[in-house]
């Protein structure tokens, strides 16, 4: 049996692990291109029980460019878990 595991990271909203037996090499490479896996730490693929890492033969197959972090724009939620933090720093310097 080989299935393929797809790790999203949502930052402070947690992870999720995609694992759908069904779901072949090539459509995952299609979800990486289409953008519909985004923020991706890891894919692995499983075969017989053996785990290997294929994080960067999906994402040269899909051909996506590696962007460092610091050029990726901030989304809704990130900007809101900011302010957030923000808020929560400012409670903790105030004076009682």
């Amino acid at each position: 049996m080989q299935y393929f595991v797809v790790m999203i990271d949502y930052g402070r909203r947690g992870r999720e692990a995609i694992v759908d037996p069904e779901v072949t090499r090539r459509e995952v490479v299609s979800r990486v291109a289409s953008g519909e896996y985004k923020n991706i730490s890891f894919i692995h693929e499983i075969v017989d029980g053996a785990v290997e890492n294929i994080t960067a033969d999906i994402l040269a197959e899909a051909a996506l460019p590696e962007i460092p972090l610091a050029e990726i724009p901030a989304t809704g939620a990130d900007l809101q878990a900011d302010r957030f933090d923000h808020e929560r720093d400012l409670r903790k310097h105030e004076s009682v």
